[in-house]
């Protein structure tokens, strides 16, 4: 029943996942789930890989907290910012498979931190519900709510009733037909009563009931359907159809303490779940290895932090070894985004050395993992050594950079200043190759502008970047659809003079015109002088 659609794309760019500033464990965690149909069972066997290292227990209430915290996304054909809850930034199919799980761990979560992740999954404005995720957060709710009787009361829309009394009809077998549990009339409860006390004497049999083989467990063919009954009657040889749990995947060794989940999974199946659940625990894991070396790594990052240097260490060669989540892994266990800015120099000096070079996956979470949470918490301007780091690592790895770092520092909601100036540096440095002012370019023009995009643009053309007619069309576009809300800015005035002066000969009649517009609603100091630019250019 799982299917997958779209979700609202997440502000820091559209190759990046809505859960990338989560701590490594949740981003694998939310990874798994948005695997596929079966990304509940994943998610439970990374729970279970996890657990089987040691170390501290999941935290999930600093999950269920990051859930309710609000997150920029772009929204609506006029691209426009906006914040919402990171649970609904998630795709759909996620978000099931996460209802699931969190059914399946309901006993390890807290209950003030699961609360309003419910109450946030409730608020859902969505044109189309989604009924399924509705009713895995009513069961929630009702788990939660305790006191509060809903006997007889079902959780199904009466429209999912109406179609699912026709499936049970369709589904008829040993001559009984299925059927939806209902609350039993006093009359119904007496008859059936009669029916089972009958059966229980020697050589009577029940009425309507055929004989048929008998299940490996030694049960007969079920007498009613009962996928919506939780309890299981003494004395009598009905095999019970409840909702299949998540838990074989944590059977076998160091299962997590999940209480009160019933099993009854076809061998096959169980045998399929463990086994993709062992090949992606497998994936989510550092290879032997490197896992080795992790100590001696450790121990490698704090001597530079003491300012003792050496050549490239040959543990650094292991990165190749590893897939994109699994160097996630090993920068969260190093703890990478606190080394110190000497530090962090030279150790990017090392990957730069490394041959072959980098794979641009694994390149891009090295980004992430070095640079995005140490510009993003600046309060003043970067340090020399942090500037020289990040374009020692722009010049050879400018896609990643692009990707990782522009994107994602240009679209939060905290970047001010320091981060600007930052970033108006990397565009002004020589050592950024033409295909990489394009590439940066590219990003650029893919996200909605604000203040501090107009600054960086600017920088980034000062340098005449070799542009195509096509770009440089989506160019003039955007710029003239910003005109109207920037008529104060002077970053908007500068960029214009800017594209005015630098691109005078690839500027067509169309667009001068439309530059002609723009400018008659410019108030800023700067208007005489785009003015004098404008009659440059000439009809």
């Amino acid at each position: 029943m799982a299917a997958s659609g779209a979700a609202p794309a997440p502000a820091e760019g559209a190759d990046s996942a809505p859960w990338a500033q989560l701590e490594a464990p949740a981003q694998l965690l939310l990874r798994a789930l948005q695997a596929g149909p079966d990304g509940a069972r994943r998610g439970l066997g990374l729970l279970r890989a996890l657990a089987s290292r040691g170390g501290e227990p999941f935290g999930w209430g600093r999950i269920l907290e990051a859930l309710c915290r609000e997150e920029p996304v772009v929204e609506g054909p006029d691209c426009r910012l906006e914040l919402k809850p990171l649970l609904l930034c998630l795709p759909p199919l996620c978000q099931r498979n996460l209802m699931s799980l969190l059914m399946a761990v309901r006993p390890l979560l807290p209950e003030n931190g699961l609360l309003p992740v419910l109450q946030i999954a409730q608020q859902n404005q969505s044109p189309d519900p989604d009924a399924w995720l509705w009713v895995l957060g009513e069961l929630l709710r009702r788990d939660l709510n305790g006191g509060v009787s809903t006997e007889g009361v079902s959780v199904l829309s009466k429209s999912c009733q109406g179609r699912l009394q026709g499936l049970c009809r369709r589904l008829g077998r040993g001559g009984r037909r299925l059927k939806l549990l209902q609350v039993p009339e006093p009359e119904e409860e007496e008859e059936e009563d009669k029916e089972d006390r009958d059966a229980q004497q020697p050589g009577k049999r029940r009425k309507g009931r055929e004989e048929g083989p008998t299940s490996p467990e030694g049960e007969c063919a079920p007498k009613k359907f009962r996928c919506l009954e939780g309890e299981e009657e003494e004395g009598q040889e009905e095999e019970r159809c409840e909702p299949e749990s998540l838990e074989p995947l944590a059977d076998g060794g160091d299962a997590l303490p999940i209480k009160n989940q019933s099993v009854r999974a076809k061998p096959s199946e169980a045998g399929q779940s463990l086994e993709a659940a062992k090949d992606l625990a497998e994936s989510l894991e550092l290879p032997k290895p490197v896992q080795d070396q992790v100590p001696r790594l450790q121990q490698l990052l704090k001597t530079l932090g003491e300012g003792l240097e050496g050549a490239l260490p040959v543990e650094l060669q292991l990165l190749h070894e590893c897939s994109p989540s699994q160097v996630d892994l090993l920068c969260a266990q190093l703890q990478l985004p606190q080394l110190s800015d000497p530090a962090l120099l030279q150790l990017c000096t090392w990957l730069l050395s490394l041959s072959p070079d980098l794979s641009l996956s694994n390149a891009t979470v090295l980004t992430k993992s070095l640079f995005l949470r140490r510009i993003l918490s600046l309060t003043s301007s970067a340090s020399r050594l942090l500037m020289t780091a990040l374009t020692a690592f722009c010049a050879k790895y400018a896609y990643p950079v692009c990707r990782a770092l522009l994107g994602p520092v240009l679209q939060a909601p905290g970047t001010g200043p320091a981060q600007t100036e930052l970033l108006c540096c990397l565009m002004k440095e020589e050592a950024l190759e033409p295909d990489a002012q394009v590439l940066m370019l590219g990003q650029i023009l893919e996200l909605p502008w604000k203040e501090e995009t107009f600054l960086v643009l600017q920088s980034l053309l000062e340098r005449q970047v070799e542009i195509t007619p096509e770009k440089f069309s989506v160019l003039m576009e955007k710029l003239c659809r910003e005109g109207p809300a920037a008529t104060t800015s002077m970053a908007y005035a500068k960029l214009m003079l800017t594209v005015m002066t630098k691109y005078q000969a690839s500027i067509t009649e169309i667009q001068r015109l439309g530059l002609a517009t723009v400018l008659e609603l410019n108030t800023t100091f700067l208007r005489k002088s785009l003015q004098a630019a404008l009659r440059h250019l000439g009809p």
